[in-house]
């Protein structure tokens, strides 16, 4: 047995999965986000830790057995948060988040600081990723930037107090602007552009590696052996390829989580900048990946449903598993600003178009396409950098509806795949990778992929009127830009 946790922004998933590769039982808890001020966003990085261990006594208590019988334990979790620690261990503050918009001006001076930057990391200076948050850190908590002795990612947090130590795999700390992305290494010149060095960060290893084992507490908490051993894991979306079977250069995904995400393998260091686009290493040695990059996807629908009072379920159900053409408004997804393509924090969210006979259902539908259009832009800026793409598996909380699904076929003009355990992909992901790091074997056997429930393609009778909504929907940023 293997046990895979995905410590995402919302909640924790951990998923139990058996020697045949199938999934036998899940559990989740939920987690709670802080807004203290305009573009924070911020957790307690001990609740990551309660809602992981938390989910895993929920599985001990419903499958003593098979999770007794666990050997490996693969982590997934949110990127780019970045988590401080003192001396002793424990954190000095709230983690800050990768929907945090607090550091733009923090950016530019980076960029400024470290000209090699876009060659290293390759990526451009924003403010989700991890660097310059310490450097907000530094001018407006001098006092905690100075007690910091370690900075670990969220999933890096848990691992280290589920084992005692702290050590970080290659996808992940690729979002941190820290890494020399090529070379697979942490980059010297990139951390004291940011008064950090070396000993601020935790030890690398690839995804599927061996980085720590179980510590004895937890191992008889569960009444698992002494011995499990904790994979490297991945950041969730390398995470979600894993799970998917994306190990092959130009296979590709959309993700509807709570942030929304394009993704495509690729064999070689293929930054992209100037179109805000994404290149990080993949869970596995030798591989990248690229992505675009939407700050708020499935989480739009559930803000409107928050907004309204009523589940997203409810809102969805009027409107069946298809719509005839598009939403006479637009949405701009924009509710915590944005990356790919407009690297812009600042960004907002807008509905454009009502009127006094606008209904509800309206508004539901261009909030679904608003979330569509912004997956074109993210899929135009990949197949710039890198050639087309010419299908897509759909993974993330968004996937368990058909009518989204329709409609982003539509949208993007290409094949959308719903597939098996779509919601649960960076929690498989990780469970695979904990199999790799106790077996060795080949990353072919153990990452295949998942059957496929539904294809859903572009419909000739909505391409072009979805063309046309798209062409006015991308005039609305720069049109609106200034008032952001």
């Amino acid at each position: 047995m293997y046990l895979g946790m995905d410590i995402g922004t919302s909640g924790v998933k951990a998923v139990l999965v058996s020697e045949a590769g199938a999934i036998v039982a899940t559990a989740a808890r939920e987690l709670a986000l802080s807004h203290p001020a305009p573009l924070w966003s911020e957790q307690d990085p001990d609740a990551w830790v309660d809602a992981a261990i938390g989910a895993v006594d929920d599985l001990s208590a419903r499958h003593p057995h098979e999770v007794a019988q666990v050997r490996g334990i693969g982590l997934s979790g949110q990127m780019h948060g970045a988590t401080l620690l003192g001396v002793d261990g424990r954190p000095l503050r709230p983690a800050i988040l990768w929907n945090d918009g607090r550091s733009q001006a923090e950016c530019g001076e980076l960029e400024r600081r470290c000209p090699s930057l876009h060659a290293i990391a390759g990526n451009l200076a924003m403010p989700g990723f991890t660097a310059p948050k310490l450097m907000w850190v530094a001018r407006h908590e001098p006092d905690i930037f100075e007690r910091t002795a370690k900075v670990l990612l969220p999933k890096a947090y848990v691992r280290y107090r589920l084992t005692g130590e702290m050590v970080e795999d290659m996808s992940d700390a690729a979002g941190t602007l820290w890494l020399d992305v090529g070379q697979r290494r942490w980059s010297a010149e990139l951390l004291n552009a940011t008064g950090l060095d070396l000993h601020h960060m935790p030890r690398l290893v690839e995804g599927s590696e061996a980085s720590a084992v179980l510590a004895p507490n937890f191992a008889q908490r569960w009444g698992m052996a002494k011995d499990v051993v904790v994979a490297g894991g991945a950041g969730d979306c390398a995470a979600s390829a894993i799970g998917l079977g994306a190990i092959a250069p130009g296979d590709a995904f959309l993700s509807l989580g709570t942030s929304g995400v394009v993704f495509r393998v690729t064999d070689r260091f293929a930054p992209a900048p100037a179109s805000a686009v994404h290149a990080f290493c993949h869970a596995l040695p030798g591989l990248w990946h690229q992505m675009g990059v939407m700050l708020s996807a499935a989480a739009s629908l559930a803000w409107l449903a928050g907004v309204m009072e009523v589940p997203a379920a409810a809102l969805l159900a009027p409107l069946g598993d298809r719509v005839d053409g598009p939403s006479p408004i637009k949405f701009l997804p924009y509710l915590d600003g944005e990356r790919t393509p407009h690297n812009d924090a600042a960004a907002s969210g807008a509905f454009v178009g009502l009127r006094g006979a606008t209904g509800r259902g309206q508004m539901v539908q261009a909030v679904l396409e608003g979330v569509a259009f912004a997956a074109r832009d993210n899929l135009a800026a990949l197949s710039a950098a890198s050639g087309p793409i010419t299908e897509v598996d759909l993974v993330g909380g968004g996937s368990r509806s058909p009518l989204w699904a329709q409609i982003c076929a539509d949208v993007l003009g290409i094949p959308v795949h719903r597939v098996e355990e779509g919601e649960v992909g960076a929690a498989l992901g990780a469970a695979r990778l904990g199999r790799l790091a106790v077996t060795g074997e080949s990353p072919a056997q153990v990452c295949t992929r998942p059957r496929r429930l539904a294809s859903f393609v572009p419909r000739a009778s909505t391409v072009s009127a979805y063309d046309e909504a798209y062409r006015r929907w991308h005039e609305l940023y720069p049109a609106l830009k200034e008032s952001f």
